[in-house]
């Protein structure tokens, strides 16, 4: 039963990283067969209702499984060592879905083809992406994905409760890895309607996310995290002023 968990934690976790590589892939209309703007384009009303749907299932799911609350409920349900390893499926298979029936809204924004600017955005795009993965290794990558929980339950062993660390991007700003992706999904030298559809309703969602876990955080760590939530910024670095006497 214990090697089942790890064998069902690393498949939870391929189907993530293929996921994750996919989506670069999809936002950067890059490589993969579908991606944000390839496919037969929809009647904008369609594409619409379409694409807002997909992005509110991602949306509901992946806030309300993230809950301490929804957690608790679930695992009466599902085991524990494997309830972050559900959570990291369900979200991988939705984002599957959104891929897979997303409708592509066509027309330019803007577009670009050369020049420093055009190089300049390529650039953010992959920094953001950088940005993402290297956040969830400066927080540790494994638990966050499931796969420490089905080790340690396959060893026996328990895992320690969390303390609350900053390091590296978390000592600029609070969240690097959501500044990451609303990097990457804006960064684009192509903007059609689609992907500023895209790009305009993952940051409105980020923001929202943002809060909810925030009150989590306050909720685990309190003053501890009030006072870091007083000194750095959430997505951008807080400029310290400081005052100089004068001669």
């Amino acid at each position: 039963m214990r090697s089942v968990a790890v064998l069902y934690g690393v498949v939870a976790y391929a189907i993530f990283f293929v996921t994750f590589l996919y989506a670069i892939g999809f936002v950067g209309d890059l490589l993969v067969p579908k991606t944000i703007d390839s496919g037969t384009a929809a009647p904008v009303a369609e594409a619409l209702i379409t694409n807002a749907l997909l992005l509110g299932l991602f949306a509901v799911q992946h806030s309300a499984m993230a809950r301490p609350a929804f957690k608790r409920w679930w695992t009466r349900f599902v085991a524990p060592a494997v309830e972050r390893s559900t959570y990291v499926l369900f979200a991988s298979l939705a984002l599957v879905l959104l891929f897979s029936l997303w409708r592509p809204l066509p027309t330019v924004i803007w577009s670009l083809h050369s020049g420093p600017v055009f190089v300049a955005l390529w650039v953010v795009f992959v920094l953001g992406w950088a940005t993402v993965l290297l956040s969830t290794f400066m927080i540790n990558h494994f638990d966050l994905f499931g796969l420490r929980q089905v080790w340690a339950y396959r060893a026996r062993k328990e895992i320690p409760p969390s303390d609350f660390r900053t390091p590296l991007f978390y000592k600029v700003v609070r969240h690097p890895l959501y500044l990451g992706f609303i990097l990457a999904f804006w960064a684009t030298p192509v903007m059609t309607q689609g992907h500023l559809l895209f790009a305009l309703a993952t940051t409105a969602y980020i923001l929202i996310a943002i809060q909810l876990e925030e009150r989590d955080l306050l909720a685990a760590f309190g003053a501890q995290y009030h006072d870091y939530r007083t000194r750095v910024g959430m997505l951008s670095p807080r400029i310290r002023r400081t005052d100089r006497g004068r001669a």
